[in-house]
């Protein structure tokens, strides 16, 4: 596989695209494509295992899952205010007559984040035009963000989000194929 994916963000619990509709882009009453992005959108699984041993078989005998930790990370080309504030999680814009403004959120920390939804469409495996679809149900954009202006690279936001736990009945991320 090889190719571009295209980021879509919405609020935490926004109704999601059926399977069946793979191969078409989510509702715009819910998900919001961020624009373009810089080195591809890449998911990262982290999964830590704690070993399980006995005196009498010098074999690991068996493992339990401990920890599971899943990021997505991009640069978003299109440095916006409305991209700033979902890689700082939020924030207070306002707009008027010849202006647009942006305050990031600087509550404490006591304070319940706002977790967001992300989606995002690339090609899945196959010899086909097939459509591979992730969607993270439950997240934070939880690394540094940086905006650089300089005389020969592009300004981008680089952002890294986080996935959290939904329920014990929702799992935190859904991927779904296209195969016709």
């Amino acid at each position: 596989m090889q190719g571009p994916a295209t980021l879509y963000s919405a609020a935490f619990g926004a109704t999601e695209p059926a399977d069946s509709a793979v191969n078409t882009a989510p509702a715009a009453s819910a998900w919001t494509d961020v624009g373009g992005t810089q080195d591809g959108v890449k998911l990262s699984i982290d999964q830590s295992y704690s070993e399980l041993e006995v005196d009498q078989v010098v074999d690991r005998v068996g493992s339990r899952l401990t920890k599971r930790d899943f990021t997505i990370e991009t640069s978003m080309a299109e440095v916006t205010l409305s991209n700033l504030s979902l890689a700082l999680n939020g924030g207070t814009s306002a707009s008027g007559a010849g202006y647009t403004s942006f305050d990031p959120s600087f509550a404490s920390a006591a304070t319940q984040p706002t977790y967001k939804a992300l989606l995002f469409d690339g090609w899945a495996p196959g010899t086909t035009a097939f459509t591979r679809r992730v969607i993270v149900r439950k997240c934070l954009s939880t690394d540094a963000v940086e905006l650089a202006y300089t005389k020969d690279k592009q300004s981008v936001y680089g952002v890294k989000w986080s996935g959290h736990y939904v329920s014990a009945s929702v799992s935190p991320l859904h991927i779904v194929d296209q195969t016709s």
